[in-house]
């Protein structure tokens, strides 16, 4: 019993650790693309379907049936959130003085 408890409890813990837990395709696509705008998400992704006629629809499509693309879309939303949480926990400071 006492290690069926241990399994359950690594599960919630690797899920708690997933960045990507409960987030949707389509919110990942909505928030990048908030952020950074269609051109500047087709640049740095080198995705097609980022660049001519970008749609959220299209996207989404490709993006299901691409796994490298997809790939690529999660890594830029995982770096993009860990630097926008710790900007926040930094306050938005620069290393600038402001005097």
């Amino acid at each position: 019993m006492n290690e069926e408890q241990t399994s359950e409890e690594q599960t919630n813990e690797e899920k708690n650790n997933d960045p990507l837990h409960g987030v949707t395709l389509k919110n990942m696509v909505t928030y990048l693309v908030d952020c950074y705008g269609w051109d500047k998400l087709g640049d740095w992704t080198r995705i097609r379907c980022f660049v001519i006629n970008p749609t959220l629809n299209s996207s989404l499509k490709f993006l299901r049936k691409t796994p490298w693309a997809r790939t690529k879309v999660e890594n830029l939303y995982v770096v993009t959130k860990w630097n926008q949480q710790h900007k926040a926990k930094r306050g938005g400071r620069s290393g600038a003085s402001s005097d």
